[in-house]
């Protein structure tokens, strides 16, 4: 996606294109077969659900519009779906989501990290309102509900990111919201919840490795399949700063 003159202009392809995704079900077989995939184009040509869809096929309510499938696949037990990329959006199989967690939590859990400095207090209140165990599972809450339970009001769509990022919290599904009487009302929002709580502690942590060797596999894996892309695409792709 670029900003030309004020106004976004989607990167896309022809829907007769080989490449060109059709439906959730394509866009999974994609995922399981790479790995892991931003929603929106970055530096890496092709690296993108935007650049494997048609333009004209988002946000249209329409059947086939892909922003409809981050819904479908959010709650799917083969997919992590969260601000992943450079603080944006995009999908994680299970396969190669203990890499990415075990790189970003750079071998500590969060309660760890938070001694150590390295996760803000407003992410550790995130984080207890979940009602984390010993082995950090916990509960799904949507956004709201966990805003009104931690207190929070200034940061708080940022604080949910770095902890997107630092792969403590992923999208478990999107639903809409239940007034008094129990009945669902207005825009469907994002439920949120650990990795361990969707997956279960050992299938998280089970890399086994350094996390500079988790570094490289995924760098590798994103050669493998988009040779062209330059080390400095690749890091920025994946969120990454060294």
């Amino acid at each position: 996606m670029e900003t030309i003159a004020g106004e976004w202009i989607m990167k896309g392809c022809r829907r007769t294109d080989p490449e060109c995704l059709h439906s959730p079900d394509d866009l999974l077989a994609l995922v399981r077969q790479v790995g892991f995939l931003p929603l929106f184009s970055g530096d890496i040509p092709g690296f993108s659900v935007e650049e494997r869809t048609p333009p004209g096929d988002w946000w249209t309510d329409r059947p086939g519009d892909p922003w409809a499938w981050r819904q479908v696949l959010a709650p799917h037990p083969d997919i992590a779906y969260g601000k992943f990329f450079d603080k944006k959006a995009g999908f994680i199989s299970r396969e190669w989501f203990p890499a990415f967690a075990n790189y970003r939590r750079d071998g500590y859990d969060w309660e760890g990290m938070y001694e150590d400095g390295k996760l803000s207090s407003r992410g550790k209140r995130i984080l207890d309102v979940l009602e984390l165990n010993e082995n950090a599972e916990g509960l799904g809450l949507l956004s709201c509900e966990i805003r009104r339970r931690a207190a929070l009001e200034k940061g708080f769509e940022g604080v949910l990111t770095d902890l997107q990022m630092k792969s403590f919290l992923l999208m478990s599904c999107f639903r809409q919201r239940r007034n008094k009487l129990g009945e669902p009302y207005g825009w469907h929002v994002a439920e949120l919840m650990t990795p361990e709580t969707k997956w279960g502690w050992d299938a998280v942590n089970s890399c086994g490795e350094k996390p500079d060797a988790s570094l490289e596999r995924i760098r590798e894996q994103i050669r493998k399949h988009f040779p062209g892309a330059s080390d400095r695409a690749v890091l920025k792709a994946v969120g990454i700063k060294k």
